[in-house]
């Protein structure tokens, strides 16, 4: 199919990440042991991956008309990201604070400020001017705007996927016009009431996908992830081993890897192993987007037995 073309509909954010060897009880004060700003957002990390994977990206957003917005603008630019389909409305951009601990493990609060104000006709413009092969999207934008830009591609024949992250019920409409699914544990459950890990678990991910009939990928952390078609067994493809120092935005490396290597036709193993072993290598570096490996990395990682 040669090189994929994505289109990213979806969020930026300016990442305030402060890293402390535990995180504090409420009410308690600790200190940390460093602090980082850098650029994320889902949407905004999912194009960087693709565009590092090699391929064509563009994407459809709305910053703030404060420093944080113009600097999304520039880092896009420098990325190699299509802007065509960005505006700059009135406000501010959105931030996200982050904690990181000792073991790499985040938690984090979205503030969404002008990503609210990305617009529906826009993002099915971008569609129809872009010519993407695959359609990205995720919740920190109004789903209207994704469900939008999900017509129109379903419309033109276009391949869609939904990361459904942060975890939140998917308007129906919204679910009918997704071709693959891709949350993660927490996600899952809040979507589907089913479990990952347990002795019933490929039964409930199988279940999840023949109700909904999407294509389903369930993204396990360490344990890598597990694809369940329509109608299929469940099949469980482990991630290579790492020392992660910050999981912040390997669910995004995941997706931004997985929407290029199934818009390339790779078989489903081949694309699940590529995303996983995207994921991985962004946990040994701090950050979100910064941390991102780029595809040759990544072969070098899976060359290796990865």
């Amino acid at each position: 199919m040669g090189a994929a073309r994505i289109l990213v509909v979806g969020s930026t954010m300016m990442d305030l990440i402060a890293y402390a060897t535990r995180l504090p009880e409420a009410g308690e004060t600790l200190v940390g042991t460093r602090f980082q700003m850098g650029f994320g957002g889902k949407g905004a990390n999912q194009a960087v991956m693709a565009a590092r994977f090699g391929a064509p990206v563009a994407m459809v957003n709305a910053v703030g008309n404060d420093a944080y917005g113009a600097a999304h603008l520039g880092n896009f630019a420098n990325e190699g990201i299509d802007t065509t389909w960005m505006r700059t409305v009135e406000g501010s951009s959105g931030v996200a604070p982050i904690w990181v601990d000792g073991q790499g493990k985040n938690r984090i609060i979205i503030v969404p400020g002008a990503n609210d104000a990305t617009d529906p006709a826009v993002a099915a413009a971008a569609v129809a001017e872009f010519r993407p092969s695959i359609v990205v999207g995720q919740f920190e934008i109004p789903q209207a705007t994704t469900l939008a830009a999900f017509r129109a591609a379903r419309a033109a024949g276009i391949t869609t996927l939904l990361n459904p992250a942060p975890a939140a019920s998917i308007d129906p409409e919204l679910l009918a016009a997704t071709d693959w699914l891709a949350p993660n544990e927490p996600e899952f459950s809040a979507i589907f009431g089913g479990e990952t890990r347990s002795e019933r678990a490929d039964d409930d991910i199988r279940a999840a996908a023949d109700r909904s009939g999407v294509r389903l990928v369930v993204t396990l952390g360490s344990a890598g992830a597990a694809i369940a078609l329509p109608g299929s067994p469940v099949r469980r493809i482990p991630a290579p081993k790492v020392k992660a120092v910050d999981t912040t935005g390997a669910g995004d490396s995941f997706a931004g890897c997985l929407a290029c290597a199934l818009g390339e036709g790779m078989d489903l193993p081949r694309a699940l192993r590529f995303a996983n072993a995207g994921a991985g290598l962004s946990t040994q570096r701090h950050g979100a987007a910064p941390a991102m490996a780029r595809r040759a990395e990544i072969e070098a990682l899976l060359a290796r037995g990865g």
